[in-house]
């Protein structure tokens, strides 16, 4: 609920000043009049900002809380509970301090009779856009317990898929970041003294040796103003991320680097059509569906393509022909999407075409990770080698002088 200060004139002509707690400005002004003739001024009241931050709550809500709650919704709905005793008892189950914190704001809505989407909409600022929609599109259609269920499905399958990929990308860096610390350990600390004692012996030192050295003294004398423009490359590469430009460029190289941009294409396909096929499966128009897969496909590039399609198929074209000329998404799954159009089983075939592209992607993944240990272990080789190499030269050199004399 929202807090809202006005100032109105009273049946008698008397002037009022108040607060009032309301859904929405238009659910206010409705109230005031019960018992004031005009509103002069009404606006919210701007709750005090608090910076003490909760870290043990999360930054969003996880895909494994989003398919948790879909499927205690869908049980308790078909146990026959109202929505809002519903609402108020997977509040106090829920585990998940953010969730917790948005449903206990959404139970007090639902109670005073407004639909679970539109407050999930008001206080759930991060809840994703196809949860909120799916749910409200089952709202309208009477048919919220499928919502529900085929949300269980979508993010429960988006879990997994993110959780194997997370498991498999540990170990590698791990091992990577344990590398660069001992790296930086022998460099900055081990380097310098043996430098010491090759100096003393007067000789002049090899050039793989003398590089060494200079990278050594470069990292010992200039450590923080490496940390220091890492950390300026970095924040830049983030803001810049941020805005509409950046994010657009970003998913344009993604989906053109080697490896990783056939990942990138199969990830974004398997999003596309998991979403859609979940969101369709509520009820929703196909226009409403491209626009609300639009913005939560993690390419920019492909969610402005799925923004075009919406004109053309207002203007009478398929879904299928909508998207042809896309050159980001797979062909093979807008020839399905035709295919699905034709037969009159989208859905289906949008749930068929998204499990196929969800496995090609996570088997490409493993693929990835899997060079990329013997990778590290190349790198880390070279690196390793070209240490000891250049420190006993000159130690073999000078035992070797020291020998025929």
């Amino acid at each position: 609920m929202q807090t809202y200060k006005y100032r109105a004139i009273a049946q008698d002509g008397s002037p009022v000043n108040g607060v009032i707690e309301a859904y929405d400005e238009f659910e206010a002004i409705t109230e005031i009049r019960r018992t004031c003739a005009v509103v002069e001024d009404i606006r919210p009241v701007r709750k005090e900002r608090r910076f003490n931050i909760d870290i043990n709550e999360p930054l969003w809500v996880s895909n494994k809380t989003l398919a948790i709650t879909a499927n205690q919704f869908c049980i308790m709905l078909r146990a026959g509970l109202t929505m809002s005793r519903t609402v108020e008892l997977i509040a106090e189950q829920c585990d998940d301090k953010l969730m917790k914190r948005i449903l206990r704001a959404c139970a007090q809505d639902v109670a005073a009779g407004y639909s679970l989407a539109n407050s999930l909409e008001k206080n759930g600022k991060k809840v994703p856009a196809v949860f909120i929609e799916t749910v409200r599109a089952g709202e309208e259609s009477g048919t919220l317990e499928n919502s529900f269920r085929s949300l269980e499905i979508y993010y429960n399958r988006a879990h997994k898929t993110r959780k194997k990929v997370k498991s498999a990308l540990t170990y590698p860096i791990i091992v990577l970041l344990l590398a660069v610390v001992v790296i930086a350990v022998i460099m900055i600390v081990l380097v310098p003294r043996m430098t010491e004692t090759l100096e003393s012996f007067g000789t002049e030192l090899p050039l793989i040796t003398r590089i060494l050295i200079g990278i050594s003294d470069f990292l010992a004398n200039w450590w923080y103003l490496i940390l220091l423009v890492i950390a300026a490359i970095i924040i830049a590469f983030f803001l810049f991320g941020k805005s509409d430009k950046g994010k657009m460029v970003y998913s344009k190289i993604r989906l053109k680097m080697p490896i990783i941009g056939k990942i990138a294409r199969m990830n974004v396909a398997a999003q596309v059509a998991n979403a859609m096929a979940t969101l369709l499966a509520a009820g929703l128009p196909v226009t409403r569906v491209l626009e609300i897969v639009s913005r939560v496909v993690d390419l920019r590039c492909v969610g402005e393509e799925l923004n075009k399609a919406i004109v053309k198929v207002e203007n009478g074209m398929s879904l299928g022909e909508a998207l042809k000329d896309s050159p980001y998404l797979p062909a093979m799954l807008i020839e399905m999407i035709t295919v699905g159009e034709s037969s009159g089983s989208l859905e289906e075939t949008l749930r068929t075409i998204g499990l196929y592209y969800t496995d090609e992607a996570t088997s490409a993944s493993d693929r990835a990770l899997g060079l990329m240990e013997p990778m590290i272990t190349i790198i880390l080789g070279v690196v390793v080698g070209f240490i000891v190499v250049a420190i006993y030269i000159p130690m073999f050199a000078m035992s070797s002088g020291a020998g025929s004399v």
